[in-house]
């Protein structure tokens, strides 16, 4: 079996990419990876890596941000058009007074969701700039924590934090996932990360949660 080193999912048959995810699969072995020395931690491909654009939807679709945007925008939506309709109808003389303050309230709520999901896009395209590209290192877990501000079918994100060193520099990073972290993912244990040699602060996990 070909086991995806992004999200997990298994194939009985090799395949370029993973259908789930758009991560790249190796046939080389059956998940794909090599080890770092002495640490036995998965390190990825050779770059550039083959990543599917519709990972970064994958991404976003776990982003607390992301999804407090597209709340947002329906929120936006609905007092935009109620505003609309009280504002612009047949008795609209009697009802702009209740409708503008809806219709301003419902642009407010539009450019809200604009601004963040266009934020968050940027930076989800970063991530998937770094998986691409990125050098691996070794890194450690510092944290583990569930997102319970946040609720996506049913289940809350989980926010894994780590940090790495670059020249002697050591720097912090974070990733979101839906999946419960496993026992690899605790805190205090070895990871490995992708950096980018350019911005050595952009990072990822390696396989991302």
């Amino acid at each position: 079996m070909f086991i995806c080193p992004w999200c997990g999912t298994g194939y009985l048959a090799f395949r370029s990419n993973c259908q789930n995810c758009g991560g790249p699969l190796l046939a080389g072995g059956q998940d794909g990876t090599s080890t770092l020395p002495g640490d036995e931690l998965p390190i990825p491909p050779a770059a550039p890596r083959p990543i599917s654009n519709r990972y970064l939807w994958r991404l976003l679709s776990t982003d607390g941000w992301s999804i407090a945007g597209c709340v947002f925008g329906v929120l936006g939506l609905v007092f935009g058009a109620v505003g609309a309709g009280l504002s612009v109808g047949a008795h609209a003389a009697a009802t702009a007074l209740v409708g503008i303050p809806f219709l301003a309230l419902g642009l407010a709520f539009l450019i809200a969701a604009g601004i963040s999901l266009g934020w968050r896009y940027q930076e989800m395209k970063k991530v998937v700039g770094v998986l691409r590209e990125g050098s691996p290192t070794r890194g450690r877990v510092t944290g583990v924590s569930e997102n319970y501000s946040v609720r996506v079918n049913g289940r809350h994100p989980w926010v894994i934090g780590y940090e790495y060193q670059v020249d002697g520099t050591t720097y912090p990073g974070k990733v979101s996932t839906l999946n419960p972290p496993g026992q690899e993912l605790q805190e205090g244990l070895p990871v490995t990360v992708l950096y980018l040699a350019t911005h050595p602060a952009r990072s990822s996990i390696y396989p991302h949660p």
